[in-house]
């Protein structure tokens, strides 16, 4: 998990990217999901990646590490509403192969995400 709201799951040689199901409660329904690369493009750790765009506001989508992008869930241009219902299954937004295999290393856990959701809601 990161900082921005995001989590990052290794498949395979793989790494799975999406939005915790925090900020999808802090934006409200999603209504439209942009993604800003293509399959092949090579995403840099921090940077934006696209946005998400709900009733509340627009989001930018931060890429938690950095790899080549494999795959993109091209279900959300037609249907965003998988982020809001399973956001960390059917609504994941970007795959990559990472250009670092330590840098999962560096994202929170579970446990780490938890706290810090607690020490930023106080």
């Amino acid at each position: 998990y990161t900082k921005d709201h995001e989590w990052a799951k290794l498949e395979g040689d793989e790494v799975v990217i999406g939005i915790t199901a925090y900020a999808v409660d802090q934006l409200g329904d999603i209504t439209l999901v942009n993604v800003d690369v293509g399959e092949g493009d090579d995403l840099e750790p921090g940077k934006a990646f696209g946005t998400v765009e709900s009733v509340k506001t627009l989001a930018d989508l931060f890429a938690p590490l950095g790899g080549a992008v494999t795959r993109i869930n091209g279900k959300l241009e037609d249907e965003p509403e998988f982020v809001n219902d399973d956001c960390y299954g059917e609504g994941w937004m970007v795959a990559l192969k990472p250009s670092d295999a330590g840098a999962l290393d560096g994202l929170m856990d579970a446990a780490a995400y938890a706290s810090f959701l607690e020490a930023e809601s106080h």
